[in-house]
C-alpha cells in the first residue's frame, strides 16, 4: 500500500501523524493520571445498570471536593499572612468547582426511584453523610459540629485533619481578623470565640462590614473578598438545595442510608448561614 504522503514525505505541521506515539519509555496520559487505578476503583456490588452512574457521580464529586479543600486551605494560609489578592483567584476556583458539583446532581437525577431500588440495599449504611471531603469543606467554611467527627473515628488519617479544622479558624474567621488588622472594630469576643460554635450575627461585625460597603474604594480588597465569600456560600446553598431535591425525587421521605431522616435532615441544613453579617449588610445599607 502506498503511503498517502509519498516516500520520505514529512507530515504537515498540523497532521496527527506528528504526535508522539511511542510510550515504551515515556510517561503516557494514562500513566500520568493513573487511569488503571481510577477505573479499578469503580466497582459496583450489583448488576444494576444505574449503580455505575451512582458511583461515577460520587467519585467525580469527591475529586472536586478534594480540589475545593486544597484551594480553601491555600487561600486561608495567605489570608492569615494578610494577603488578599491571590486568595481571590483561589476562591474563584472554588466557586467554579462548586458549579461542577452542583451540576453533578442533574446527571444523577436521570436515575429514577425504581432504578435506585435495584441496588440501594447493597451498600448498607454507606452514605454521603460520611464524606470526609464534604465535611472538611463545611469545617473550613465555619459550619462545625464535633459530632460530625464520629463517622471517621475508625480512620485516624481522616479524623485527625478534621479535628484540626474543627479547632482552627475558618476562612471567615481569618477574614474578620483582617478587618481588625485594618483598624475596623471587630470585638474580642468574636476574635477569641469558640471556633466550634455555630456562626451567629454580631452587630459590631455588621457595622464593620457596613463601613467597608459604604466606602468600597478605601477598602476595595476587603470588599472584593466579602463578595467572593458570598459567591462561595451562594453556591454552597445551591448545592445543598439540589441535593435535597435529588434525594426527595429519588427516595421521597424515606430515611437516608446513613441513618439520618433523609429529606428532613437536608431541609434543616438549608437554614445554615455561614457568613451572617455579609447577608445582613444588604438589608442595612
Amino acid at each position: 500500500m502506498t503511503c498517502p504522503l509519498g516516500a520520505g514525505a514529512t507530515p504537515d505541521a498540523d497532521a496527527p501523524e506528528r504526535a508522539h506515539t511511542d510510550f515504551s519509555r515515556d510517561l503516557s496520559y494514562g500513566d500520568y493520571l493513573h487511569l488503571d487505578e481510577l477505573r479499578a476503583a469503580h466497582q459496583p456490588v450489583t448488576d444494576a445498570h444505574d449503580e455505575h452512574l451512582f458511583i461515577a457521580v460520587h467519585h467525580v464529586s469527591e475529586v472536586w471536593l478534594s480540589l475545593i479543600v486544597r484551594e480553601l486551605q491555600a487561600a486561608m494560609k495567605l489570608l492569615e499572612a494578610g494577603i488578599t489578592d491571590a486568595p481571590l483567584k483561589m476562591l474563584t476556583r472554588v466557586v467554579r468547582a462548586q458549579e461542577q458539583l452542583t451540576n453533578a446532581w442533574e446527571v444523577l437525577k436521570t436515575m429514577t426511584p425504581a432504578d435506585y431500588l435495584q441496588f440501594r440495599h447493597a451498600f448498607g449504611q454507606a452514605s454521603g453523610f460520611q464524606s470526609q471531603g464534604y465535611r472538611m469543606v463545611e469545617f473550613l467554611l465555619g459550619n462545625r459540629r464535633p459530632t460530625m467527627l464520629r463517622p471517621h473515628a475508625h480512620r485516624p488519617d481522616l479524623h485527625s485533619p478534621l479535628q484540626d479544622a474543627l479547632h482552627g479558624p475558618s476562612v471567615y474567621d481569618l477574614t474578620l481578623k483582617l478587618l481588625h488588622a485594618r483598624g475596623l472594630d471587630v470585638p474580642a469576643e468574636v476574635l477569641d470565640r469558640d471556633l466550634t460554635a455555630k456562626p451567629t450575627l454580631n452587630e459590631a461585625v455588621l457595622q464593620a462590614w457596613l463601613t467597608v460597603y459604604r466606602d468600597p474604594e478605601t477598602y476595595w480588597d476587603l470588599y472584593e473578598l466579602a463578595e467572593k465569600l458570598l459567591d462561595v456560600e451562594d453556591n454552597f446553598r445551591r448545592w445543598r438545595f439540589n441535593h435535597l431535591t435529588t434525594v426527595e425525587r429519588t427516595i421521597g421521605f424515606k430515611p437516608g442510608s446513613g441513618g439520618t431522616s433523609g429529606v428532613g435532615y437536608l431541609r434543616g441544613a438549608l437554614d445554615t448561614v455561614l457568613f451572617p453579617e455579609l447577608w445582613e449588610v444588604r438589608t442595612r445599607l
